[in-house]
């Protein structure tokens, strides 16, 4: 049992053997942990890494995800907590915030991926927490990623949220995954060749210069406060995107302060609910948080979560066709100024 800023952690095993985190507020019961009876056999996920030869980008193999769970009714959600007749990957009653090892994992042997279950309320969406319950599931994110960060096979670790049908999500209980890459991934290794280019011309970081930049300008911020920082990108790709900085360059979610915990689950609660007024509806969306590498380039990385949607209008999806899917050269159908005034006036 380890004891996370801000919250208690109840570590047990699933039947197969698969590690099931529990995560309580720290002033809450010691929880004592049920077993888990489904007697699942031990999982033998297939898994195979191959390196594209004209792009040097790593393509993952993981077959046995085809066969995973998809869309099934609520009252046979594998997320929510064990009821009588319905036993899941969290045999407890109630819970908080539970994590474990994804039973279809895309890594498996070097890496490693997680399931983050944000409450055991199946009918909520992360808008719909309190801001106690967003900060818990913060202090969870940094210590899966403290944890994580310390493999050996780990070079990234990634956690991020799709919601929504047309994102392509196959269980609707409010949920993230947490991937621990044994790779740095194609966008961080870019990232990062721009962030090095830019501190051998400009001697500074370029990440910084971005939020120092745009809060000076102003006419895409959208909110913020004490800690953080949200507005859209001056080059958005996506119909809606907004990306949330603190305002201190910190390379993890692991390093943010208390305040800054604090700070972004105002943040970002704040954000989502613009999401969803945007169009008077639930905005699918994809949550994913940027951080440092593992061992190389710390330095150049700066921490920032980057929100974005493929919904263009309320009736309309952004998909990627032939200049986007077959050149990666993406042509927006929206303004990042025009979408950055619509989502402040959303939350006035």
């Amino acid at each position: 049992m380890n004891t996370p800023r801000g919250a208690r952690r109840t570590d047990t095993k699933l039947s197969d053997g698969r590690d099931l985190l529990y995560y309580d507020p720290a002033d809450s019961p010691v929880r004592v942990p049920l077993e888990d009876t489904r007697g699942l056999p031990e999982p033998k996920p297939q898994v195979e890494l191959r390196t594209d030869p004209l792009t040097g980008d790593v393509i993952t193999y993981a077959t046995h995800r085809n066969t995973r769970t998809y869309l099934p009714p609520a009252d046979q959600c594998p997320l929510c907590a064990t009821k009588p007749g319905n036993p899941t990957e969290i045999p407890d009653h109630d819970y908080n915030v539970a994590v474990f090892e994804n039973r279809f994992p895309s890594f498996a042997g070097p890496g490693r991926a997680e399931v983050v279950c944000f409450t055991s309320d199946h009918n909520k969406s992360f808008t719909d927490l309190s801001q106690g319950q967003a900060r818990l599931v913060t202090d969870v994110w940094a210590d899966r990623t403290a944890d994580l960060s310390a493999r050996p096979d780990v070079e990234y670790v990634f956690p991020f949220e799709n919601r929504g049908r047309e994102i392509g999500v196959t269980l609707s209980h409010p949920h993230g995954q947490i991937y621990a890459f044994p790779f740095l991934p194609p966008r961080i290794k870019t990232l990062l060749a721009r962030a090095r280019e830019h501190q051998a011309v400009a001697g500074s970081n370029l990440f910084a210069d971005i939020l120092a930049a745009e809060r000076k300008e102003g006419t895409r911020v959208v909110a913020e406060n004490g800690s953080w920082t949200a507005f859209v990108p001056e080059a958005a790709r996506w119909p809606v995107e907004v990306h949330l900085y603190p305002h201190r360059q910190v390379a993890d979610i692991a390093e943010l302060s208390t305040e800054e915990r604090d700070d972004f689950a105002e943040l970002y609660l704040d954000v989502l609910a613009r999401f969803d007024g945007l169009y008077g509806d639930r905005l699918p969306y994809i949550a994913a948080w940027h951080s440092a590498p593992v061992r190389v380039d710390r330095e150049l990385g700066y921490l920032h979560l980057e929100l974005l949607s493929i919904r263009r209008a309320a009736d309309k999806i952004k998909y990627l066709a032939g200049s986007e899917s077959g050149m990666g050269a993406f042509i927006s159908d929206t303004r990042p100024e025009d979408v950055a005034e619509t989502l402040r006036k959303v939350g006035s």
